[in-house]
């Protein structure tokens, strides 16, 4: 994956001030970066040279380095360490959602016993973070002052199942050099049959009479009203729980909003929606809010804390907003009311985690096309782009299926490593890449650290690893292809 690592860039600071000093394909610095990379390969070329007479070079010919003044201590613990340098690495990620963490033994053991053995899973195909489901349906995986202890853990919503799933869990991602990633539902309080029984004690049970504005109904189902700013604050309160208690590398919201387009909420938007002239504008504000609100919450509370949001594929349809992509799918702004260029543009999300599962050549909803479109999305902002591969598809796929094995994903990892400004992936979920026939295998080797690559050369070494062959090999045509970037 070309995320231009070939220039190293030593940028003391905390993540979020790193953020807005990178040289790399960001607003302000197109030039610069452009002259960064002619001497890199410059620099690269005469490294080539350089070889034929010593088989060893230095590693000052192979890197550019810029260093930035900064007031951040020069010494940091061990753990920081360590997570600074997993994040300049590609991101690899599965999601683990709550489904993957029922289990029919309800005990301590069985739990830890059953993350343990998907932690493994998704550490031996090459998985670098896990996105845990720890706050799926407005209750919780850790002992919290605003939600109910989840279903989960006992079969009983509300009650203490006597230890600390979350605490568990993070301590053993950390012990597997692996990021943790807590990723909640911030609406969601029940479907039609899940949790079975809400816990009379929790916050929906002891408000919906007396403070109904704080909720929404629909199919069933219950949701918080995102129009309440309080309801707004109380979720970013309770993400700042989270990174308070526990030592997550980041917060992961998905793309459960608003759960539709027709559900009774005119009358607040009469009261509070003056300032918009189309109730859907007013909604996509509310939700705005609320990542603004969680951006500002976590960040000012841990600097280094990784936030973002994994979106469905489709910001909008280009038949009906000229921004929006040539699809012909579900509008996550028209339809979820989320509205993640927004979130770019305003810098209030970290990363952003598109959904695109879909498969190549799918036309109505091309998953080439899409990643184009994501790219162009982030190319002007600090926001790192991950793509959300859906593996879920070859797990249910039958033979004759575009999906079936592992072609479709192979092509979708081919065509995400050939391109430019894209940070990692994501896969949902761990279950599928175990139970597709030969995905492990595949992605185990795709994802081997420097792989040796064979090579005729002149000082008789044999061989040089996958990063140097890819440096010598495409540092032309990145520059080409990231020049012509500039200008889509």
């Amino acid at each position: 994956m070309i995320i231009l690592p070939q220039i190293r860039l030593a940028v003391k600071g905390t993540q979020r001030e790193r953020k807005k000093r990178m040289i790399v394909i960001k607003k302000y610095h197109y030039v610069i970066a452009v002259l960064i990379l002619v001497a890199a390969v410059f620099l690269a070329m005469k490294s080539a040279a350089g070889r034929e007479k010593n088989a060893e070079p230095s590693a000052a010919e192979n890197s550019v380095e810029v260093v930035f003044p900064s007031t951040a201590p020069e010494q940091e613990d061990s753990h920081a360490a360590e997570t600074t340098a997993k994040a300049e690495e590609p991101l690899v990620g599965v999601w683990i959602p709550y489904m993957a963490l029922d289990v029919t033994e309800k005990t301590e053991e069985a739990f830890k016993e059953n993350f343990d053995a998907k932690l493994a899973a998704a550490k031996s195909v090459g998985a670098n973070a896990v996105f845990v489901h720890v706050r799926p349906f407005a209750d919780s995986l850790y002992p919290s002052e605003y939600e109910s202890w989840s279903h989960l853990l006992t079969g009983m919503q509300g009650k203490d199942p006597g230890y600390d799933p979350m605490e568990y869990m993070v301590n053993a991602a950390h012990e597997q050099n692996m990021q943790f990633h807590a990723w909640i539902n911030p609406l969601r309080i029940a479907s039609t049959t899940i949790p079975p029984e809400l816990d009379e004690n929790g916050f929906y049970m002891q408000n919906y009479v007396n403070h109904p504005k704080y909720f929404m109904a629909y199919n069933s189902g219950i949701y918080y009203n995102p129009a309440s700013a309080y309801i707004r604050n109380r979720i970013a309160d309770g993400a700042a729980e989270i990174a308070e208690k526990y030592d997550v590398d980041g917060i992961h919201l998905d793309d459960y909003f608003y759960p539709g387009t027709d559900f009774a909420d005119e009358a607040t938007y009469e009261r509070y929606g003056q300032d918009f002239s189309r109730i859907g504008d007013w909604r996509r504000d509310n939700v705005n809010t609320l990542i603004a609100a969680l951006d500002e919450t976590l960040h000012t509370l841990d600097k280094n804390l990784s936030f973002g949001v994994s979106p469905a594929g489709i910001w909008e349809n280009k038949s009906a907003n000229s921004k929006g992509s040539n699809t012909q799918g579900q509008s996550s702004y028209s339809e979820l009311y989320c509205d993640s260029l927004q979130w770019i543009n305003a810098g209030t999300v970290d990363y952003i985690c598109p959904q695109l599962y879909w498969s190549i050549g799918f036309e109505p909803a091309d998953f080439q096309t899409l990643v184009k479109w994501w790219q162009k999305a982030v190319s002007t902002s600090d926001v790192a782009l991950y793509i959300g591969i859906g593996a879920y598809r070859s797990a249910e796929a039958q033979p004759g299926d575009t999906w079936y094995g592992t072609d479709e994903i192979e092509r979708q990892l081919t065509l995400l490593d050939d391109s430019i400004d894209i940070q990692g992936e994501v896969f949902f979920s761990y279950a599928s890449l175990e139970s597709i026939d030969g995905c492990p295998a595949f992605l185990t080797a795709h994802y081997a650290e420097d792989k040796p690559v064979t090579k005729p050369d002149t000082d008789n070494s044999g061989t040089i690893t996958q990063e140097e062959a890819q440096r010598q090999a495409t540092l032309l045509d990145m520059l080409s292809r990231f020049i012509v970037s500039l200008f889509r």
